[in-house]
């Protein structure tokens, strides 16, 4: 029978034999290639990441408005010989909106012709009462035209020109 020979101990001067440090090798190498990795992969991405959101903003881009230019009106004022004339242009969300607008134009026409004639031109000669009159315009305009339907949206009411005399 073969019997197990026991591991000799070093004598004292000489070295222990050397163990290899091939794997440790491997292992460092494993470890660098895995940061170089993540480093790449990190910084790559986040330029890409950048070129993507801008062409996402440029897709999304806004739209053109769409206006609708109303005949002007002349109208006498509240309170005596004084007279307003006005040239309205409206901006509309888009072009659904301003088709629905159309549709109802001699009636919007009508609605602001009302609220226009009951103005005093002490109401509507200062930069206040100018924006307080375009904010009473689109909430007329906004009112729904017949029972039950939807309200136009109306972007922007627009004056391309006020004289009041």
């Amino acid at each position: 029978m073969a019997t197990a020979k026991p591991k000799e101990a070093p004598v004292e001067g000489e070295e222990a034999p050397k163990k290899s440090k091939k794997m440790l090798f491997i292992i460092i190498g494993v470890v660098v290639l895995l940061l170089a990795g993540g480093a790449g992969y990190y910084f790559l991405g986040m330029k890409k990441e950048p070129a993507d959101a801008e062409v996402e903003k440029k897709v999304a881009a806004p739209k053109d408005p769409i206006y609708i230019v109303l005949d002007s009106f002349t109208l006498n004022l509240r309170g005596g010989g004084q007279y307003l004339q006005i040239g309205i242009t409206l901006q509309m969300e888009d072009e659904k909106e301003g088709s629905k607008l159309k549709v109802y134009l001699p009636t919007a026409r009508s609605r602001l012709l009302m609220l226009l004639s009951n103005k005093t031109a002490d109401e509507v000669s200062d930069d206040e009462g100018k924006q307080a009159l375009k904010d009473e315009l689109k909430a007329a305009l906004e009112e729904p035209f017949v029972k039950n339907a939807e309200p136009v949206k109306v972007g922007e009411v627009l004056f391309t020109s006020f004289v009041v005399q």
